[in-house]
């Protein structure tokens, strides 16, 4: 399929914000609403973030939370499309989605956490260029300089990103296997990666790299869902493994259980590709945008990533 690749975002651009999940905290996503505007952007709510009403876990009904996502790409009036928080609730409305209408309709889309379905599955049914990003009412009240700057650098430039590097402060990026790879980057939520196995919108990892972050998991259900990806070849298929932060782990049970930091070396060690371990992308504090899609190169020896293919084009 071939690569499309969304127009640039400017100041005094449109961002539609939409609810593909769960329902979020309406005072952070004001704060959050207003960090974006300080930034030069306007704001069209999607209709299911404008009632903010919520069906249980669930921000709307499928059919509306996926018809805000669609209607975003046709109106000419949005320049990009925002996701406003995570959650669950991206998987149901895979089906609804419009993605001749998306494809047509070339844009920004950003996300991360459960929105990583979305982001597979447009990438992989439409070829646009994606981004895993960070979100309105989670992200944007505390907009780090860091996150801010890889955010303008992903979706603002028509330049490649280049050379990606954790803060300062940390944390430190580690080899698992040495090696070199490039190929197209592709990945996100652990959890959510596992899940397209076995549907139509099954993550497609041949000959790429893979990156990989989860939040709020045992280290024995890290275990489960990397043995998993093993069992279905979608780690031996990769032509490299990037495994980001793991935020709030907790080993509970069983008492004896393998640390996170054993797991990660066990099953991910266990694959002869090139790997590392710690790159800030995902649920910490501090998140790089990785467009999902475009050439990157991995020099796992030296724990290195780059970005060499520019993810939006001029307008």
């Amino acid at each position: 399929m071939s690569k499309i690749k969304p127009p640039v975002l400017n100041p005094g651009d449109t961002i539609g914000l939409v609810a593909p999940a769960s329902p979020v905290d309406n005072i952070q996503l004001n704060k959050g609403i207003a960090q974006l505007r300080s930034m030069g952007f306007k704001i069209h709510l999607g209709n299911t973030v404008r009632k903010l009403l919520s069906r249980g876990f669930l921000a709307a009904p499928d059919k509306e939370r996926a018809e805000d996502i669609n209607m975003a790409f046709e109106d000419e009036n949005i320049n990009a499309i925002f996701s406003i928080g995570g959650g669950y609730g991206s998987l149901r409305i895979l089906q609804l989605l419009d993605y001749e209408k998306i494809k047509l309709n070339p844009k920004i889309f950003v996300g991360y956490s459960d929105i990583t379905a979305l982001l597979i599955a447009i990438h992989q049914k439409t070829g646009l260029i994606v981004f895993h990003g960070p979100m309105v009412a989670p992200d944007f009240p505390n907009l780090t300089e860091y996150t801010k700057n890889y955010m303008i650098k992903a979706l603002m430039k028509t330049e490649p990103i280049g050379d990606v590097e954790n803060p300062v402060e940390g944390p430190f990026i580690r080899v698992i296997n040495e090696g070199r790879a490039e190929g197209e980057i592709i990945g996100g939520n652990l959890s959510l990666i596992v899940s397209t196995l076995g549907t139509p919108y099954e993550i497609d990892t041949k000959g790429k790299i893979l990156f990989i972050e989860e939040v709020n998991e045992e280290p024995y259900r890290i275990d489960r869902m990397l043995t998993q990806l093993i069992l279905s070849k979608k780690l031996s298929e990769a032509a490299g493994i990037i495994i980001c932060e793991i935020r709030n782990y907790e080993q509970k049970v069983p008492k004896s259980t393998l640390t996170l930091d054993e797991v990660i070396q066990d099953r991910i060690g266990s694959i002869k590709v090139p790997a590392i371990y710690g790159l800030c992308c995902g649920h910490g504090l501090n998140k790089i945008t990785i467009p999902i899609g475009v050439k990157a190169s991995l020099d796992a020896t030296h724990a290195r990533l780059t970005i060499m293919e520019a993810a939006v084009i001029k307008k």
